[in-house]
């Protein structure tokens, strides 16, 4: 299993009940696909420094989850495909990076 973070935009206009509900969606297509959600962390309304899709700020929400390659294709599929999500990138954590928080949290 190998660790990633997600970095998912939602638009603004939606309701936070939306948010939560497509956020949710996005974990149980993590848990279908073997894969193990972590830390989730909310960062909130922020402006963006330049317009997307005709938008000013979007709603930022970071998630840690460790998973196969597979899980990272079909969450991508799905972030993909949520009208919700403005932007979205899945990022691979390098194994020294892993190690270096394992020991700074020691």
């Amino acid at each position: 299993m190998r660790h990633y973070e997600a970095v998912i935009i939602y638009d603004v206009a939606v309701e936070p009940q939306a948010i939560q509900a497509s956020l949710d969606k996005a974990l149980d297509t993590m848990r279908a696909n073997e894969g193990v959600p972590g830390a989730i962390d909310r960062w909130g309304r922020r402006a963006f420094a330049y317009e997307v899709n005709h938008k000013r700020e979007g709603y930022y929400v970071i998630v840690s989850f460790t998973g196969t390659p597979a899980t990272v294709a079909e969450l991508d599929r799905f972030l993909g495909l949520a009208d919700e999500v403005i932007r979205h990138k899945l990022i691979r954590i390098p194994d020294k990076v892993i190690a270096a928080r394992a020991a700074v949290s020691a």
